[in-house]
């Protein structure tokens, strides 16, 4: 029977430290998965420390930065050492940066981009000899990708992580392998915890469903895009938005008119 069950799978899962994937990492874990989790941090994250995955799954911690090509060659060294393939992939590490158009320097845009870009492509290159057909990849995007957001350099690194996911999507294919795309909108985590009230209430004016999302329902639809249930579902992109990107701007010329 096809389920979100994912016994029997390894997971490697960028990022997870804290926030939303640390809530991917154990989402997937509980759904019975051997999650590697990996973020900057030397020892295991409290948020992951504090996990006790049940159904068969598991949860093992490794430092990774994951712009930089050696962690990964260490990380893929580790994991062959375990005798473990691997049968997902999630490119959730990400940073943020804020500059307005002219505020933003060469730097910004580098700094963003070998996070957000760099390393989802890092990822994908370094752990596919360990990937079989049936493997699965997803790379979180977020609304700024489909949108005008105005922090550029984080904008522009958002939509060129779409061409990347769009690309090894069509490449990896013939392989068996999926790759699939989220695109969370203003969910409650450390990145948008130090958001100003303005950009928070502004944010909620133009998301219909009219909150904040959860971290838990980007994770969701995380494992729903790992499991078997979306055996046929590659190069697509998810909004995990409320609604968000869905009206153009329309919302708020509705709202004025009522």
């Amino acid at each position: 029977m096809v389920s979100l069950h994912l016994g029997g799978r390894t997971v490697v899962v960028t990022g997870a430290g804290q926030g939303q994937g640390a809530a991917e990492a154990r989402m997937l874990a509980e759904a019975g998965a051997r999650v590697i989790a990996t973020d900057l941090a030397t020892g295991i994250p409290a948020e992951l420390a504090a996990a006790t995955p049940s159904s068969g799954g598991s949860l093992a911690y490794r430092r990774l930065d994951v712009s930089d090509p050696a962690a990964w060659a260490e990380l893929v060294a580790w994991i062959q050492s375990q005798g473990w393939r691997v049968d997902g992939l999630v490119n959730n590490a990400g940073i943020t940066q804020r500059s307005r158009l002219l505020e933003a320097g060469v730097a910004d845009l580098h700094k963003v981009y070998d996070i957000n870009v760099a390393g989802a492509l890092l990822g994908i290159q370094s752990l596919l000899p360990l990937m079989r057909s049936g493997s699965s990849i997803v790379n979180v995007g977020s609304v700024a990708g489909l949108t005008a957001h105005y922090p550029v350099a984080y904008t522009a690194s958002k939509w060129a992580l779409r061409g990347l996911s769009q690309v090894a999507a069509m490449e990896l294919g013939p392989c068996g392998i999926r790759v699939n795309t989220v695109h969370p909108g203003f969910v409650e985590t450390p990145m948008t915890a130090g958001a100003k009230p303005e950009f928070r209430q502004a944010t909620l004016a133009e998301t219909p469903l009219g909150r904040t999302g959860t971290v838990e329902e980007v994770a969701g639809v995380v494992l729903f895009l790992l499991s078997p249930l979306s055996s046929f579902v590659t190069g697509a992109e998810i909004p995990v938005d409320g609604g968000q990107s869905g009206h153009g701007g329309a919302k708020s010329v509705s709202d004025s008119l009522r």
